[in-house]
């Protein structure tokens, strides 16, 4: 694609994650920091709660889960339903955006997991090198 398509293309979408100030790019930032992916990633296989959602994703703080949960919400990525029991119950799952979204992520985990071998033997080359200077 020439940058005059590349234009083009990108002329067709208000916001664009290039541009400063544009929204989409937080939204961006949510999607693919370490816990946001790894958060829309879990609630793939159906709603958990927060302990739960917090033991799947291995090394995640509450404190970090927690922000990572808000953010997402706030996206209209991950809907939070509390319920009104004693002790309170707390539910969360993917929205249908938050689902479309966590396709794609889900594509870019397994294709990763799937090329880790290529990944690992080019950081052994890259620390070789490095090693050699």
């Amino acid at each position: 694609m020439d940058s005059t398509q590349e234009r083009t293309e990108e002329q067709n979408y208000p916001y664009s994650v290039f541009a400063k100030a544009c929204p989409s790019r937080a939204t961006l930032e949510h999607i693919t920091g370490r816990w946001g992916g790894l958060t829309l990633c879990a609630l793939q296989g159906g709603s958990l709660r927060f302990n739960e959602l917090r033991r799947r994703i291995d090394g995640v703080s509450e404190k970090m889960l927690s922000q990572t949960l808000h953010q997402l919400e706030r996206d209209g990525l991950v809907l939070r339903d509390a319920q009104p029991t004693n002790p309170p119950r707390v539910d969360y799952e993917l929205t249908p955006l938050g689902r479309a979204v966590a396709e794609h992520l889900k594509g870019l985990v397994d294709f990763m997991e799937s090329r880790m071998d290529d990944v690992l033997a080019a950081r052994t080359r890259y620390d070789e090198t490095r090693d050699g200077h």
